[in-house]
């Protein structure tokens, strides 16, 4: 257990040390860190989390106030013109007891949405709501500078499926329980069972796509959420009274999928990027030898120097500029180009955006204040799996798709961090490393491997869709359809 705590201890300090080297408000990867340093004050089990068949008979399918009729939103505030597609939102009770119920953003695809298969989205932190992916990331719009207009995003992931955001668990963005004891108690588990409660029950009320194929997508610790959930699935399918799910795969970008190759590909990371010195980079090796105690004083004091030595850069991003408050970007044409032109302050203007009462009105949402992120879990998580890859193996081992996406300019879950983790599962390799390419660029590197591939997106940071959108969609269209993406 000694070493099991230390291990925590090494991994929350070294999480911890990366706000260091983010600016601007709490966001989603900093979360993730500041999770991992809430942990000092506990002992963690070193028991590997696994996800559990249900009991199909506890209530699955709740009772709703919400239809589909009702949640179709007529017209979001600044939107633009042109808007060619349904689009949906509200709350899914996953317990009517409780009062707990889950908020949804749905965009149904402006062509083929009858065919296109569905898409589940989850952010992580945990605590960090969807709709930041719904808003900056792969939904259909995003928001100006001004915080009060919208613009389409061309590239857009409802192009090729019908994309179903979540806030999850309840307590995240507008999501809720009317038992406030839930919120100590949320952890891996109770969220990956409200997540299937919420999918059993959302299919209810979109009864057209319970036979439709479906993929489970997410970033950052939604490494657990999404393979987790997608295991629960498989697993619960084996009982013929339940909704049988047409689960077909599941993709997780710069996902926190092991937390021995997290810890080692970040510290590799920083220092093949140059940002790192040679004496830091020797120093954590030789003291803190990766888990294995050595020498915690020692330890302790490089691992501080080497996420103070990169100074003030945006660790998700490691090339990106900065969002400075006093100035924000002035991406204001009327064109969908721009979201071409990455804006460092979008979580501002999002921000701003959905805490409109307007907003919220059209969107079926309880009048409340809006957050990125819920620091409250910080604190009170109650479980968390110290690795997914026996989840991962066993989901390659039923015939579900896996890849596994990383942004190569992301230093917080970097692509060093989900090699290592996949190097843990020792594949065997169907189709070697290549590059890929979209608009006549490289747009990233592909290694296929027996149930598994590992997919790059050149110049992306943690929120790979936000940073190389373009490169993004053609990353998810051939993940979709069932190829590697073109050469």
């Amino acid at each position: 257990m000694k070493v099991v705590a230390y291990t925590w201890m090494l991994l929350s300090m070294c999480l911890l040390g990366h706000r260091l080297i983010i600016y601007g408000e709490a966001n989603e990867a900093q979360f993730l860190g500041n999770f991992l340093k809430s942990r000092l004050s506990k002992k963690p089990s070193s028991a590997v989390h696994f996800s559990a068949r249900f009991d199909v008979n506890n209530g699955y399918i709740q009772p709703q106030d919400g239809s589909m009729e009702a949640d179709k939103i007529d017209a979001l505030p600044g939107q633009p013109n042109g808007v060619d597609f349904n689009h949906y939102s509200g709350y899914v009770t996953v317990d009517s007891k409780a009062g707990r119920a889950l908020f949804y953003y749905f965009a149904e695809s402006p062509e083929n949405s009858s065919t296109n298969p569905l898409v589940l989205w989850f952010n992580g932190g945990p605590g960090c709501s969807s709709l930041i992916g719904a808003m900056t990331e792969l939904g259909p719009f995003r928001v100006y500078s001004d915080g009060k207009t919208l613009y389409r995003n061309n590239y857009a992931w409802n192009n090729v499926a019908n994309v179903l955001f979540v806030e999850s668990p309840a307590g995240v963005g507008f999501s809720y329980s009317n038992t406030t004891s839930d919120y100590h108690k949320t952890g891996d588990i109770s969220t990956e069972k409200d997540a299937y409660t919420f999918l059993l029950n959302w299919l209810e009320r979109f009864p057209q796509y319970k036979s439709r194929d479906l993929y489970i997508t997410g970033e950052s610790y939604g490494g657990h959420y999404v393979p987790q959930l997608a295991n629960t699935i498989l697993l619960n399918n084996k009982n013929s009274n339940q909704t049988q799910i047409n689960l077909k795969g599941i993709a997780v970008g710069n996902g926190w999928i092991d937390d021995r190759t997290g810890y080692l590909g970040q510290f590799d990371y920083l220092w093949t990027h140059a940002l790192n010195s040679d004496e830091t980079n020797k120093g954590i090796h030789k003291y803190c030898h990766y888990f294995n105690n050595k020498d915690p004083e020692q330890c302790e004091n490089f691992m501080n120097i080497a996420f103070i030595e990169p100074g003030d850069i945006d660790g998700y991003n490691i090339y990106a500029p900065l969002c400075q408050s006093d100035s924000y970007s002035s991406i204001k044409s009327s064109s969908g180009s721009v979201v071409y032109s990455f804006d460092p302050c979008s979580n501002d203007y999002m921000f701003t955006y959905l805490n409109r009462a307007d907003v919220q009105t059209a969107l079926h949402a309880k009048v409340t204040a809006w957050d990125l992120c819920n620091d409250s879990f910080l604190g009170g998580w109650a479980d968390s799996a110290v690795t997914i890859l026996p989840i991962i193996k066993n989901l390659m081992t039923n015939g579900i798709r896996v890849w596994l996406y990383s942004g190569d300019v992301d230093s917080v879950v970097p692509i060093t961090s989900t090699r290592y983790g996949i190097n843990k599962l020792k594949l065997p390799i169907k189709t070697a490393w290549r590059p890929w390419s979209t608009d006549d660029e490289v747009g990233g590197y592909v290694v296929e491997y027996e149930g598994l591939t590992l997919v790059t997106v050149r110049d992306a940071g943690h929120f790979v869709p936000s940073y190389q959108p373009a490169r993004a969609l053609t990353m998810i269209s051939s993940f979709l359809g069932g190829a590697l993406p073109p050469p």
